[in-house]
């Protein structure tokens, strides 16, 4: 009985010390599907950064029926990639999201166009069709049409908004003048399925003064007064700013990292290295710490597009530094 009770003892020990070194776990919901866009993690996982850091994390590929901020809410995942001007929304709305970390510096975004449809400049958007994406992603295109002046409501002074789905088919068909694309990803669909650069004009949103945030890192407000989570969040984020920083770097590796991740086969080498070396562009020059000079132009962006904004008001607490200055010190 006493060697008995003494095993139990051990076991015990064993049990309570296991749980006590056991990692935190860290559930990270991405906006789209496995692709080079969130390398960053993708190799944060791979090169330990995350065990390094006490964290044992799980990432969610996203896809178009995923919302991540409902995700979040419906206590899904800890923590969420979004896009600033869906998230300012999504907050207004009553789900209080929070920028805790800002990896990607520069925007991707912008309009593809055919040379043919006539157009040389935004001036040539009126009466013209242009591919939209929607789910949140319309509103940096929103703003933009507003500071041009021109409506979204097919009139022949305004233009007709095609809702786009998750490819280009618009632009191969005909269907649509101009399609919204990323410069890592969408831009490239249209080159491989036989368009040339030389018949194509784009619209880089950073170029037209339209830029707004993408792919902040993003948590529930009322999560941040838990000091424990505090501690997790500072943890993630500086493992996945290690990895980013090592996937701008060492492009290839990281997206033959990605396609090992990638569950659905979808994704070819030629495109991941490709998107790897549009994405380090811009994560470069962001340590992910938010710049405050950059959230101020997302939101005077978004303030202006006139008669529907796509917010109403001067957020308050949408975003901070306090895992940014620990993480990053």
């Amino acid at each position: 009985m006493k060697k008995i009770a003494l095993l139990l003892a051990a076991g015990a020990f064993s049990l309570s010390t296991m749980q006590a070194w056991a990692a935190d776990k860290v559930t990270l919901q991405l906006k789209w599907v496995t692709q080079a866009q969130f390398a960053g993690y993708y190799v944060a996982k791979d090169k330990g950064f995350y065990k390094e850091e006490d964290i044992d994390i799980e990432i969610k590929p996203g896809g178009p029926d995923v919302a991540p901020a409902q995700v979040l809410a419906g206590g899904g995942a800890d923590v969420v990639l979004d896009w600033m001007p869906s998230a300012l929304a999504t907050r207004e709305k009553g789900v209080a999201l929070v920028n805790i970390a800002q990896p990607f510096k520069s925007s991707g975004m912008m309009l593809t166009c055919r040379k043919d449809s006539g157009i040389s400049t935004p001036a040539d958007f009126k009466g013209k069709t242009l591919g939209v994406w929607f789910f949140g992603n319309e509103y940096p295109f929103l703003s933009w049409m507003s500071k041009l002046g021109i409506k979204t409501d097919g009139s022949a002074e305004g233009v007709k908004v095609l809702k786009q789905g998750f490819n280009v088919d618009p632009i191969l068909q005909k269907q649509a003048d101009c399609v919204s694309t990323m410069t890592y990803n969408e831009y490239w669909q249209i080159i491989d399925a036989g368009l040339s650069a030389d018949d194509l004009i784009t619209f880089k949103y950073e170029d037209e003064g339209v830029a707004t945030l993408e792919d902040g890192i993003y948590v529930l407000e009322d999560k941040l007064k838990d000091e424990a989570f505090q501690d997790k969040m500072v943890r993630f984020v500086r493992a996945s700013m290690k990895g980013w920083k090592y996937a701008e770097k060492n492009p290839d590796e990281a997206a033959d990292i990605v396609l090992e991740n990638d569950a659905s086969g979808a994704q070819t080498e030629k495109h991941q290295k490709r998107m790897m070396g549009e994405i380090a562009k811009l994560t470069a020059g962001s340590n992910g710490a938010l710049a405050e000079a950059d959230y101020k132009r997302t939101v005077a962006t978004l303030l202006s597009a006139g008669s529907d904004p796509v917010i109403t008001k001067e957020p308050t607490g949408a975003w901070t530094s306090m895992i940014t200055d620990k993480a990053l010190k």
